[in-house]
């Protein structure tokens, strides 16, 4: 994604995830103008001590001249008021933390996989028209369409000028947020959508793939013909936008594979297993490296990586240069996983296999600790907030081959108590692909 996606849309999904989804619905009905609440007095902190009022007129002013007019400021300003609740929500959100298995379980079920199958079908000359236009195929975007909103049924229910005006004015992401402002101004004055029919998610994503303002703006596609990008109640809008953004801001390879489901020996180069680690697939074939059922894999040079959501004792995929795609759209590697993986059963690919024994799993509490003694290790993780990110996992690996453990980035209690112990031990010899 051209700017990195919240991990938002999915979080809402797991409160309703146990049932099944419900069927499309369009959105609720036309709500008066928000109320405003008082903004933070910290808030005016990175905008020269302006008052909300004077950050508005401001905004306003650099929308005008990018373009919009003055009748969509008119219409717009009773929407773009401050809510301390929105800036409360972002600033405690809380990103994934399940184990992978227990995550696509639940948001990668076999309702969902049906669900998808069902919509590409009851849409088939859609998916077959972007299909053709943009090579990006149709279980790759009924997927993001399910996890986003389960095709259309949660969407969200705030304003979403509200929502993007306000974290504008907070000072976490402020310019990222006037942008987002300004571009849902523009999707107002192409007439795509009115202000009150702006209802979304607190984050300011809009329509049934959650579509940040500026990516509507830039990606949203007339595949129904009436004249306008409705990405709230138009399923063929939808298909044909989702398919441009993958294609042209994620950059699809058409034709390509994404994701695919491995069976790994015990013996890899586990130091390897990695996305930023790319081999051939005849060279992961010579490691030992075959499909679940055992059968080999192509002896060609198409390059993939071993990506290890849970470790050496989990399940094993590879990964394709179009999961950057999935990254790409929201950097969680539990999100994206279970994205690719969803798509891959609604193309027919069978369940992923179990693991042979339960993934131990480090305690929130002590996962922490793991990543307060990685940063006085020098390494940076992001957020010490107990989730294993990217960066924490990166790290992880980084040490695990300081001490010669299986450097599968998955945080163990081995790996914890060694740095609690400071770290004394030797490192011994990986094994290394040549």
């Amino acid at each position: 994604m051209v700017q990195t996606r919240f991990l938002i849309a999915a979080v809402a999904l797991l409160a309703c995830s146990a049932t099944a989804s419900a069927q499309l619905t369009p959105p609720p009905a036309k709500p008066a103008a928000p109320k405003a609440t008082a903004p933070s007095p910290r808030a005016a902190s990175c905008h020269n001590g302006a008052n909300f009022d004077r950050f508005l007129a401001d905004v306003k002013q650099q929308a005008v001249a990018a373009g919009v007019s003055q009748r969509t400021i008119a219409e717009a300003s009773p929407y773009l008021v401050y809510d301390q609740g929105i800036v409360n929500r972002d600033r405690g959100q809380r990103v994934f933390g399940q184990l992978f298995t227990e995550f696509a379980g639940r948001m990668a079920a076999p309702y969902r996989m049906q669900n998808g199958q069902q919509h590409i079908k009851a849409h088939a000359a859609a998916f077959a028209r972007a299909e053709k236009e943009y090579g990006v195929p149709p279980a790759v975007i009924a997927a993001f369409w399910g996890l986003e909103s389960d095709f259309g049924a949660n969407m969200g229910n705030l304003p979403t000028l509200k929502s993007l005006v306000s974290l504008a004015y907070d000072c976490r992401r402020s310019e990222m947020f006037v942008n987002e402002t300004i571009a849902a101004l523009k999707i107002i004055d192409r007439g795509d959508l009115t202000p009150d029919e702006m209802i979304g998610s607190w984050a300011g994503e809009l329509g049934q793939t959650q579509f940040l303002p500026v990516h509507y703006v830039n990606y949203a596609v007339d595949y129904d013909g009436d004249g306008r990008r409705d990405l709230l109640r138009s399923e063929p809008d939808v298909i044909g936008s989702t398919a441009n953004y993958i294609a042209n801001g994620l950059k699809w390879r058409r034709g390509e594979p994404w994701l695919e489901e491995i069976k790994v020996p015990q013996n890899l180069p586990w130091e390897q297993t990695d996305l930023t680690v790319q081999q051939p697939r005849s060279k992961w074939a010579q490691l030992g490296v075959t499909y679940p059922d055992g059968r080999p894999l192509p002896n060609d040079n198409l390059a993939a990586s071993v990506l290890l959501p849970m470790g050496r004792t989990g399940p094993a995929f590879m990964a394709y240069a179009n999961f950057a795609a999935y990254t790409e759209w929201n950097n969680s590697l539990i999100y994206s996983t279970t994205a690719g993986y969803l798509a891959t059963r609604i193309a027919g690919a069978a369940p992923m296999r179990k693991p042979a024994a339960p993934v131990a799993q480090l305690p929130f509490n002590e996962l922490k600790q793991l990543q307060q003694l990685l940063v006085q290790a020098g390494f940076n993780v992001g957020k010490v907030d107990g989730v294993l990110g990217q960066q924490s996992r990166a790290a992880v690996k980084a040490m695990q081959i300081k001490y010669g453990l299986p450097a599968d980035s998955w945080p163990t209690a081995e790996l914890l108590a060694r740095m609690r112990g400071g770290g004394t031990a030797q490192a011994q010899p990986q094994a290394t692909v040549r």
